[in-house]
């Protein structure tokens, strides 16, 4: 479980948080939404003790990322926009080397290799050297080195953008199955569709605040408006953003 009590962050001037507090549950995937610049990414590096926040708390199974960031990490998985593929490296290699990282031993790698691989659909590409992928085929690797290591947690920037339809729907097979082994994913998206048939929470925070959390059909039940997206756009006051 993920708690966030009042949570601010500046950069010089600038309000990149203001106040955020949500709780994200184990066995459920928690969407963030926010227009662009709301401060979602922020958010999800200071979970991961990327960065320090000026006010408020973190808890991640009672453990604060800015105390113990290392403890933490061992159990979360944090996939973002920026994907860190090694192009001389096949698919196979480059999970290897970061099990070796997530201190694995090998067989632990090759036993969670065949079980990613057959989990995102990667047996055409786990032989290939990663120069020349698809976008689609970048974020699946990307995901497979994010799942390797069985974190409890996961962390997730935009997984589906830029992906075609059968890579979405791969995807989308692996988080419902990380769902139904008890994981507690956060997901920043903005695609709606994604959130109203995948996602059992929202958090909409704007403007560096929380304005909302609940399931997709509490928040269209609190705005009265039958529509996820209509009903982000009352609660957030902009259309910058939705896809």
């Amino acid at each position: 479980m993920i708690i966030v009590n009042d949570v601010s962050k500046h950069f010089g001037k600038v309000q990149a948080l203001g106040g955020v507090g949500f709780t994200a549950r184990d066995g459920h995937i928690t969407a963030l939404l926010g227009p662009n610049g709301a401060g979602k990414t922020t958010l999800l590096r200071l979970l991961v003790g990327l960065l320090r926040r000026d006010r408020g708390s973190i808890a991640i199974d009672g453990v604060d990322p800015a105390v113990d960031p290392m403890a933490v990490r061992k159990n979360i998985g944090f996939l973002t926009d920026q994907f860190g593929l090694y192009e001389r490296l096949s698919t196979r290699e480059y999970l290897a080397y970061f099990g070796e990282l997530n201190g694995m031993t090998r067989a632990d790698i090759a036993l969670r290799t065949r079980e990613v691989t057959e989990l995102l659909d990667l047996g055409d590409i786990i032989e290939r050297r990663s120069k020349g992928f698809s976008q689609g085929q970048r974020i699946k690797v990307a995901l497979a080195r994010t799942l390797l290591h069985r974190p409890r947690h996961l962390l997730l920037d935009e997984p589906s953008r830029g992906l075609d339809v059968m890579a979405t729907r791969a995807v989308r097979r692996a988080l419902e199955a990380l769902r139904a082994d008890g994981c507690c994913v956060i997901m920043a998206t903005h695609v709606m569709q994604e959130v109203t048939h995948l996602c059992d929470d929202v958090i909409v925070i704007a403007k560096g605040f929380t304005v909302a959390q609940g399931s997709p059909r509490e928040l269209c039940e609190r705005t009265g408006i039958a529509s996820l997206e209509d009903a982000f756009v009352s609660l957030v006051g902009t259309e910058e953003g939705i896809a």
